[in-house]
């Protein structure tokens, strides 16, 4: 760092959309790409959504918060990059599959707009791995689906990490599914279409 070296005998790498970057400090390539993933929040309504509202049929997602704003989202932009201001056509595209499923929304304004960065493994499943550098773990891959998966992800990830081997439930995740063929094609489990 700028304030000097950090040194450890295991570390975690849990990055989200720079795990590539971070592997590639450590000499390493790991079968990511990195995406932009597009959010947006409208002004304050009163209460009219209660839960969170996913459709895999026009890709979107929506939910209200407790402030009253509309939080929406749908998938990745088509390219790879870490550009976080995302692109007009995903917008128009995510508010489109918004208003299909609850046209009452056509006429509510969004505040602000962002793309954060996501990474994703070319199985749709993600990486939860020990790395040919000798104690040094990576999370990572998990799409749009991490903030769903973080507690359990977390609690294997952490077990891994105390034990200096990989968690039971952590096997079928390895980088090593990339050279051996043990590919998990799941993209349908995962609930998303990247």
């Amino acid at each position: 760092t700028n304030r000097g070296d950090i040194e450890a005998k295991t570390v975690g790498c849990v990055a989200a959309g720079n795990s590539g970057v971070l592997a590639k400090m450590a000499g390493l390539k790991l079968p990511l790409e990195s995406h932009p993933l597009q959010a947006l929040v409208s002004e304050p309504l009163k209460p009219v959504l209660d839960t969170v509202v996913m459709s895999n049929h026009v890709h979107g997602y929506i939910s209200q918060s407790d402030k009253g704003d509309l939080v929406i989202g749908a998938g990745i932009d088509g390219y790879n990059g870490y550009g976080q201001r995302g692109s007009y056509p995903t917008v128009e595209h995510t508010l489109q599959a918004v208003v299909e499923m609850f046209p009452i929304f056509s006429r509510v304004r969004m505040n602000r707009q962002w793309g954060g960065i996501v990474d994703t493994c070319p199985d749709a499943c993600p990486l939860i791995s020990k790395t040919k550098v000798k104690g040094l773990y990576f999370n990572c891959g998990w799409g749009t689906g991490g903030f769903k998966a973080t507690p359990g992800s977390a609690h294997v990830f952490a077990a891994s990490l105390a034990k200096g081997e990989m968690h039971p439930l952590a096997a079928p995740f390895s980088i090593d599914r990339f050279n051996t063929g043990a590919l998990i094609d799941e993209h349908g489990a995962a609930g998303v279409a990247h």
